[in-house]
């Protein structure tokens, strides 16, 4: 019943900008914490961001704190990461991700979305 569908990904190049989003259903939107991971091949799945319940508490990695920003809109069930100053070792394919409290680690959400494939060329 819970869907959480990002979009927004694709391929540019270092230093231009993404925006992603993440559009939830099937939940109360406005009662999950959400995040954003990602994971590169080879390497596991890692924090990037996550914003409480209405914008109050929001945490960021140290690798992309200054140049991503991640917000919601509550009365339109959408997460959303904005990527500036992107760079190769940003490339990875982007999760969204809700939880009940507010945890930093992927084992703590409990629903995740497909993801989106972003990638950074030099």
């Amino acid at each position: 019943q819970v869907q959480l569908v990002e979009s927004g990904g694709g391929l540019v190049q270092a230093g231009y900008s993404l925006r992603l989003s993440c559009a939830a259903s099937g939940l109360t939107f406005r009662n999950y914490v959400m995040g954003w991971f990602r994971q590169a091949p080879g390497k596991e799945r890692e924090f990037v961001a996550a914003v409480s319940w209405a914008n109050r508490w929001i945490d960021y990695s140290n690798s992309v704190k200054g140049r991503f920003t991640i917000s919601r809109d509550n009365a339109k069930n959408t997460v959303y990461l904005q990527m500036n100053s992107l760079k190769p070792e940003d490339t990875a394919v982007y999760y969204c991700a809700a939880s009940r409290n507010y945890y930093t680690t992927p084992g703590r959400y409990d629903y995740w979305g497909q993801g989106t494939q972003v990638t950074v060329s030099s």
